[in-house]
């Protein structure tokens, strides 16, 4: 199968970093695809951050429709546009906290999720009430920009872990999942170190891609993710507008009026 693995932010330095944590645990045969946003923010921190990355990472989806994807993985914790990818496309697509948070609920009745600044966390918080974890997990925030993340020098490393120690200590968390898609790398690591399950939100959405895949499941084109009505589009969004004949991704027609 191939799986298109989405960076909605335009470093990429952090594309290639997610490419390689992808085919770590991909499956034999599966194929990933690595591109990244030709437009929009270096890093997604925050509500602004992400709406401006949304056109990038939707034109990424459609450019590559004729090679081909079995699923799309959209690259940011922050589930940057992932309702409208659904919307846009008639395979799976997953994002990076729907996965891991999903992922942690298997391992652990409680778990702590420790993302990048207060602004992220906020989000993220809203993203795990969402997902039915609310009640499990708590949100913390290390107080490290994204970019920090792909420094070596800028002592990212010692806060995540001070704050993964602080979650461990203070939340009775008995795994942690990574709240960037930065973090990537990080996870083996820190699971060695801690003595606890660490989730991956990249590891995570891969081996979820691959499971619907695998099932002959798609997102659901009836209502909530139906494929957006044809209308035209003005200025720089002209070319994202929808039409009525769309080629599919590569699971047939798409279906506008779905029974």
């Amino acid at each position: 199968m191939r799986l298109l693995l989405i960076n909605p932010n335009t470093t990429v330095s952090m594309t290639e970093k997610a490419a390689i944590a992808a085919r770590a645990v991909a499956s034999p045969g599966t194929e990933i695809i690595a591109a990244t946003s030709q437009t929009g923010p270096a890093s997604i921190e925050g509500y602004y951050d992400g709406a401006i990355a949304v056109p990038g990472m939707l034109r990424e989806l459609k450019q590559r429709q004729a090679a081909g994807y079995d699923a799309a993985i959209i690259c940011c914790f922050d589930d940057t546009g992932l309702e409208a990818a659904r919307m846009y496309c008639d395979v799976p697509v997953v994002g990076l906290c729907e996965s891991a948070v999903v992922t942690a609920g298997f391992l652990a009745q409680r778990f702590s999720v420790v993302t990048t600044l207060e602004r992220s966390r906020i989000l993220i918080d809203n993203l795990v009430q969402r997902y039915g974890m609310g009640g499990r997990a708590k949100v913390r925030a290390s107080d490290i920009p994204v970019l920090a993340l792909e420094d070596p020098s800028s002592g990212a490393i010692g806060k995540l872990r001070a704050e993964i120690e602080r979650a461990l200590a203070d939340d009775g968390a008995e795994a942690i999942v990574l709240g960037c898609a930065g973090m990537t790398d990080l996870a083996r690591e820190l699971q060695s170190i801690y003595g606890v399950p660490v989730v991956d939100g990249v590891a995570a959405a891969v081996k979820q891609a691959e499971a619907l895949v695998s099932l002959g499941l798609s997102t659901s084109k009836r209502s909530s993710y139906a494929s957006p009505l044809p209308k035209p589009f003005a200025g720089a969004l002209a070319d994202l507008a929808p039409t009525p004949a769309r080629a599919s991704v590569s699971m047939g027609a798409w279906n506008e009026n779905p029974a």
